[in-house]
């Protein structure tokens, strides 16, 4: 049984012609894989195509990846305390972007929590096998805090402080879908859908006219016989689950989600986080900011800033659905 959430406002799309050529097109990027589907007009070659999408995703290693010691976050990251750097347009929208979802989430979302990640093991040091020492958690979180970003818009810099370590890994992928996407509807390719590590967004029909549907990620152990799916057109879909990530010690099981403001993983009901938005980077930074929050705090939240989100929690041996008007109102 399907469950359809339509998008409320639609642009009409482009109409396909019978004869356009269809393509998809894969890899790997940020640890993880990308895909896209598209169809493009003929004069277009699929090669060229991958060649501008590889650009695309190339940006976001080469400015926010903190997997790379020359990349200009791991620059930043380890520069000295007082200096000043001079940052990509790019690189400051997705911080702008990160630190308002952080000021309306209550610091539980918070672009500067790569301290807390790593320490954790779910960064680039070695996976954890047991929970971390209470005092380095302290040093850690003595590191972290979004209010201690300083911009100088005059000149697009960022000062370091001291010890700041920025990490966009539950921000940058949305980014890169977006990136992407408008990488495809600049060249004329109207009908295409963009996936990176599980992160969607969409635009036009395929050649019969339909939408890029697309199924709701369900979490692990769910047995629903209601399969919930959406059509992607001028929509993005980002998921946050407790079960995509984690380590299990002495019994106890750690999420790759760490609360800012406790320097802990995690440890509520709440399963997974859907948000529907216009675009992908603001849909990746919510879901992480709701699922760190949970059902009751996320879904009032969620309600405050008209978002169309999915919860699912645990409730005993099964799991339990709770959805925001803005999400409920696309149900078809």
């Amino acid at each position: 049984m399907n469950r359809v959430f339509i998008p409320l406002s639609l642009s009409e799309p482009d109409l396909v012609p019978a004869d356009a050529p269809t393509g998809s097109l894969a890899g790997q990027t940020m640890g993880t894989s990308w895909s896209v589907k598209l169809i493009r007009p003929p004069q277009l070659d699929l090669q060229m195509i991958r060649n501008g999408i590889e650009q695309q995703l190339n940006l976001v290693i080469t400015q926010m990846s903190t997997w790379s010691a020359t990349s200009d976050m791991s620059r930043y990251n380890h520069a000295e305390a007082g200096s000043w750097h001079v940052l990509p347009a790019q690189f400051l929208r997705v911080l702008d972007c990160a630190l308002e979802i952080a000021e309306r989430s209550g610091g539980a979302y918070d672009p500067s929590v790569g301290p807390l990640v790593n320490l954790w093991g779910f960064g680039p040091d070695p996976v954890q096998a047991e929970a971390p020492d209470a005092t380095l958690l302290e040093q850690a979180r003595a590191r972290c805090g979004w209010q201690r970003v300083r911009i100088d818009r005059a000149r697009n810099a960022l000062l370091q402080p001291g010890g700041l370590y920025l990490d966009f890994s539950s921000i940058a992928k949305g980014y890169a879908v977006d990136l992407v996407a408008d990488y495809l509807r600049s060249i004329g390719v109207q009908s295409h859908l963009v996936e990176i590590g599980g992160e969607l967004r969409g635009h036009g029909v395929k050649a019969d006219g339909h939408p890029w549907w697309v199924g709701l990620e369900q979490p692990a152990g769910s047995e629903s016989d209601v399969q919930s799916i959406v059509a992607l057109h001028g929509l993005a879909l980002a998921t946050s689950g407790d079960y995509r990530r984690y380590f299990e010690h002495d019994g106890t099981r750690y999420s790759h989600t760490i609360d800012p403001r406790t320097a802990q993983p995690i440890a509520h009901a709440l399963a997974s986080v859907a948000v529907l938005h216009t675009d992908c980077m603001t849909a990746d930074a919510w879901a992480t900011a709701l699922m760190v929050l949970g059902d009751e705090e996320g879904l009032a939240l969620a309600l405050e800033a008209g978002l169309a989100a999915l919860f699912v929690r645990r409730d005993g041996a099964g799991f339990r659905e709770s959805m925001t008007p803005a999400m409920q109102a696309m149900l078809s």
